[in-house]
Formats: structure tokens, C-alpha cells, sequence
């Protein structure tokens, strides 16, 4: 069945029809006729896009995130609105609490949590995703002995501190789950134009891959789905499920020697794969590309979120053909803690994008969630004012017109910078606007409909 999409603005070429066909763009014209049994959908001088992928996205921990108490700002600010939001439900049940920063009640271990929270077992996730601190309570049911795995951090005399560092999917089979709705999550990303995810989480079994590749298939997830695996996964796909590129995690506290990530590099590119490499820090991304060059580079190897780049890390980034995948919208989000946190030498190095984009380097955008706002027009907003949530202004110069923001959104999972346009041909993942986009965005743009292969999604 052919789809008409009348009457909308659509740039480069301003006001025009799109005819879509058996998930394809057919025709884009200045007006069509409507054929029998076509539907219509009345752009209204509305912006067509294409949709948006989102580049570097958590699903699971996104729906989860929905079913959990919140722990940090904006909702908690302070000790006592932490414990009051831990201590919310019955006595006994188990309390998973996210999003939580050290700006609340400072660093977080067991015993702090028994204090705050002592007759029920929690656990709490920092907002960087890296750690889950429990409680004693919690710690008890875990039953944990000497086999855990080295994520479980112990003191001096051997015992668990409750801190429990980048161990997601062994924890996972360790305590109750939350109810997960990633049709829900489907829908809220439908109804602001998201198209396609890249799920960026590290450490995916292949249970956990199969269950977000059958929920691309029975169509609970409406979108295109690109999943990042360990090695040896199965890489088998379909028209909208694919694995992607091999996610490697750095921590500074126990970084890999330059052989020893050089050789995951290799290993992946001897199996048709690339690397996508977690680096916010300048150690971690300065090893990344120590590593990238030393194996090889090869298209479509990733710097993920590169929150911190030197000028010596850009050029290097472009003489690899390495992409950046950055994520804008933390500069809404957190940009008010970094101006108290960062190193004032280090803020022209905060997020850039601009800079990355003159460079002549390739980069895409994301938007964390749920780590960082899940709204991508929040991230292309960050992208073009640059402004803190308390409306500051942060890295000026790295800001970017509104069109160019967008498209940081309208690569694909296989080429995510290469951005898509509307044109006879093109596969019909599109995004309708409310408003013509116009050159800024002084509010956030209303969604009217989203297609995939020409079907619109239901949205939220």
C-alpha cells in the first residue's frame, strides 16, 4: 500500500509531496496526485526529515529506568531527599534506584546505604551507568562468596564494600527484575521521530541480544535495531535487527595495556567487525587511538562519546578515519556540575563538536539514555545554544547551526555519517514535524508522525 505525504516542507526544495511505496520514496514532487486507496497524511507545511537514529542508546537499562526510584538531580538533590525516596515503599521489597551523583549525599558504599535505607535491600546505579552500590540487606541476599566476579569491590579485610563496578549482566541474574516495557520505550522514542537505535550496552550475553532481537520481530520494538555484542556473537540479522560493531569499555582505574586493546582491535576486524571504545577521559581516548592506529584503522571505528578531546586527539581522530560519537545533550543535562567539577584548563576540551566537525572528523549523535536526556531534539537544542539547564553558557565555540545538529541524527547504523535525505530511492524512515524546522530551535519541535519502511509507528 503507497502512502502519500502531502503538503510538507522539505529541505533543499522547500514545500513538496512524497509518495512512499512498498517502504520506499518513489516520488517528491511539488504536488502529486493522490492515487485509489492511497492514504494521505496532510504534512501541513510541516518539516519532513528523515527519522532519527539514535547512535549510542541503553534499551533494557532505558525501560528499566522507568520502573526505578530516581536518585539524583532534579528529583533528589540532598541526603535527606535521597533517603526519603529510597524508603518510599513497603518494608522488605527490594528498591532499584538510578541516576544517582555524589553531589547528593557524597561517595556511596554499603554502609552509607544501611544508614539511609536499612530495612529493605537497594540498590542504587551511579548516572555514569560504571557502578550499582546494595546494601548490606542486599549484599546478603546476593549470598555473595569468592567466586564473584572482579567488579565486586572488596576492603582491606576481603569484605564487599556494596560498590559492584561494570558487572550489569551478572547482576542481573542475581536479583529481582523490573518490569521492562520496551514497547513503551519504542513508542516514547517514536513520538520524537527516533527511527533507528544503535544499543551501545557493554557485556551483552546472547540471551540479552536474543531478547532485544525478538523484540524487534514480534514488533514490540517498532524501530530499526543495530546491537553492539561481545566477539563471537551470532551475527546473523533481518531487515530490522543487525549486530554492529564490538563495544569495548575503559576504566582508568584498570586500563588495558596498548598490545592488549590493540589485539581486541585486530580481533575484531579479522571477523568483519569494528570497535566502538567507551572514552571520556583524555588517558582513554589517547589509548584508543594509540590502539586503532597500531592494529589498523578501519572505516567505521568509534570513539564513543569523546567527552574530553585535545586538539593532538582530533587530528590523529581524522587521519584514522575514526568516528566520534558524541552525545550533545549532557551539556543540558549535567553542564551546571561540570562548571564546578571540571578542570577550568580542561573546558575548550568538554564535548566538543564543532571543532570535531571543521577537523574534518566523522561524527554521529546519541543520546545515552537512559544515562543522559532521552529526548534527541533536547541534545540537538544543547547542540546549537550550548547552554547548561540553569541556562549558562558552556564551549560557545563548539556550537553548531540547528541544521547541522540535526543532521548528526540522519546517519544509519552501518554509515552513521552519512546523513539520509528525502529522495526518490531512499528507504521511508521519516519523521514529520508539526513546524518547518526554519534555522533554530527556540522550543522543542512537536512530532506529528513517524514512518519506518514507510509504517507509521504508534506513539506515545
Amino acid at each position: 500500500m503507497s502512502v502519500l505525504v502531502r503538503g510538507g516542507h522539505v529541505a533543499g526544495r522547500g514545500r513538496a509531496d512524497v509518495r512512499v511505496d512498498a517502504g520506499i520514496i518513489t516520488e517528491v514532487a511539488d504536488s502529486l496526485s493522490r492515487l485509489p486507496g492511497e492514504e494521505v497524511i496532510e504534512a501541513a507545511g510541516g518539516e519532513v526529515l528523515p527519522g532519527l537514529h539514535d547512535h549510542h542508546v541503553h534499551l533494557r537499562a532505558w525501560a528499566a529506568a522507568a520502573g526505578s526510584v530516581q536518585a539524583g538531580p532534579p528529583a533528589v538533590r540532598d541526603r535527606t531527599g535521597l533517603a526519603r525516596a529510597l524508603t518510599a515503599g513497603p518494608p522488605g521489597r527490594w528498591v532499584r534506584a538510578v541516576g544517582y551523583h555524589q553531589s547528593v549525599a557524597g561517595p556511596l558504599d554499603r554502609w552509607e546505604l544501611d544508614r539511609l535505607c536499612p530495612d529493605r535491600p537497594v540498590r542504587v546505579q551511579h548516572r555514569s551507568g560504571a557502578l550499582w552500590v546494595l546494601n548490606s540487606a542486599a549484599l546478603e541476599r546476593l549470598g555473595l562468596d569468592r567466586s564473584a566476579p572482579p567488579g565486586v569491590e572488596r576492603g582491606s579485610g576481603g569484605e564487599p564494600t556494596g560498590r559492584i563496578w561494570r558487572e550489569d549482566e551478572w547482576l542481573r541474574d542475581r536479583v529481582p527484575r523490573v518490569a521492562a516495557d520496551l514497547g513503551r520505550v519504542s513508542r516514547l522514542a517514536a513520538a520524537r521521530g527516533v527511527t533507528g537505535f544503535t544499543d551501545a550496552t557493554p557485556g551483552l550475553t546472547a540471551d540479552a541480544v536474543g531478547e532485544l532481537r525478538a523484540a524487534v520481530e514480534s514488533g514490540r520494538v517498532g524501530q530499526r535495531l543495530c546491537v553492539m555484542a561481545p566477539l563471537g556473537a551470532d551475527t546473523g540479522g533481518s531487515a530490522r535487527f543487525s549486530i554492529g560493531p564490538v563495544k569495548v569499555i575503559l576504566d582508568d582505574t584498570r586500563l588495558p595495556g596498548l598490545g592488549e586493546l590493540a589485539s581486541t582491535v585486530r580481533a575484531a576486524h579479522d571477523t568483519g567487525r569494528r570497535v566502538a571504545v567507551h572514552c571520556v577521559t583524555y588517558v582513554q581516548a589517547a589509548l584508543t587511538l594509540a590502539a586503532i592506529a597500531d592494529a589498523g584503522p578501519r572505516p567505521g571505528d568509534r570513539i564513543e562519546h569523546g567527552a574530553l578531546l585535545g586538539p593532538d586527539m582530533i587530528a590523529e581522530a581524522r587521519r584514522l578515519g575514526v568516528t566520534v560519537v558524541t552525545q550533545p545533550g549532557f551539556v543540558r543535562e549535567r553542564g551546571d556540575r561540570y562548571l564546578s567539577d571540571v578542570d577550568p584548563a580542561d573546558m575548550e576540551d568538554l564535548w566538543r563538536l564543532a571543532s570535531l566537525l571543521r577537523a574534518g572528523v566523522g561524527v554521529a549523535a546519541g543520546t545515552d539514555s537512559p544515562f543522559g536526556p532521552a529526548d534527541p531534539w533536547v541534545a540537538v537544542r544543547a547542540a546549537t545554544d550550548r547552554l547548561t539547564g540553569d541556562g549558562v553558557p558552556l564551549g560557545t565555540d563548539e556550537s553548531v547551526p540547528a541544521g547541522t545538529a540535526v543532521q548528526l541524527w540522519h546517519g544509519s547504523a552501518t554509515e552513521p555519517t552519512r546523513p539520509r535525505t528525502i529522495r526518490a530511492g531512499a528507504v521511508a524512515d521519516l519523521c514529520i514535524l508539526a513546524e518547518p524546522l526554519g534555522t533554530g530551535l527556540s522550543r522543542l519541535p512537536e512530532v506529528t508522525a513517524t514512518m519506518v519502511a514507510g509504517r507509521r509507528l504508534d506513539l506515545a
